[in-house]
């Protein structure tokens, strides 16, 4: 993992360092042609995606969000916004996970910027855990996983979560059921999205 990665400050948060891919395609490619045979997944843990960067950026620049409160970030990938979170003074930060690669990567880039957060390896669709804040980085990029995912995040808010997504334009994001916060044009690795600056908006969650 150190191989192929270096410590960089992110580029809309850069109050925070990661361990990130230095050239995307490559370790792409790599990772791919090496373990797709045995169905572990693409390194989405090392780069930061324009969905995380925003919560970030709005974590940080709003800090009463996460204050004193138990947090949620969901599908992690590289910790971003769970050390976001843990910067802005969260009480607890759990930080979700199936990829055992990412969370290898979690635990580097928590503590190249001094925080701690719990690791949750197992899938949390579905689960309570009594989280009040809950970020959710680019999660719409799959019709089906989408779909459930918002409808768990949609039970969360119901029960009174404050529920934070971050996305680019992803194609599957249901704009109907969120309402805008903010936008920011977020500088992206261009071998991996279409535009090297995606405009990119941190939505809350209708309950």
């Amino acid at each position: 993992m150190l191989a192929n990665t270096r410590l960089h400050p992110v580029p809309h948060a850069p109050e925070i360092s990661l361990h990130v891919a230095d050239e995307a395609t490559p370790l792409w490619l790599r990772t791919e042609e090496e373990l797709g045979e045995i169905g572990l997944p693409p390194p989405f843990w090392a780069f930061a995606w324009a969905g995380g960067q925003a919560l970030a950026r709005y974590v940080l620049d709003n800090p009463e969000l996460v204050r004193g409160r138990r947090v949620l970030d969901f599908a992690s990938g590289s910790g971003l916004v769970a050390i976001a979170a843990a910067l802005a003074g969260a009480a607890s930060v759990d930080a979700a996970e199936i990829d055992p690669f990412a969370l290898a990567a979690m635990d580097l880039n928590a503590a190249a910027n001094g925080v701690r957060f719990r690791a949750l390896e197992q899938d949390q669709i579905g689960l309570d855990d009594g989280w009040q804040t809950v970020l959710a980085g680019d999660i719409c990029y799959e019709r089906e996983l989408a779909a459930r995912v918002i409808d768990w995040l949609a039970g969360l808010a119901a029960r009174g979560a404050v529920v934070l997504v971050g996305d680019p334009g992803r194609a599957y994001l249901p704009k109907e059921r969120l309402v805008p916060l903010v936008s920011y044009a977020v500088p992206v690795t261009r071998e991996l999205e279409d535009l090297a600056i995606k405009q990119t908006t941190v939505w809350r969650l209708k309950p």
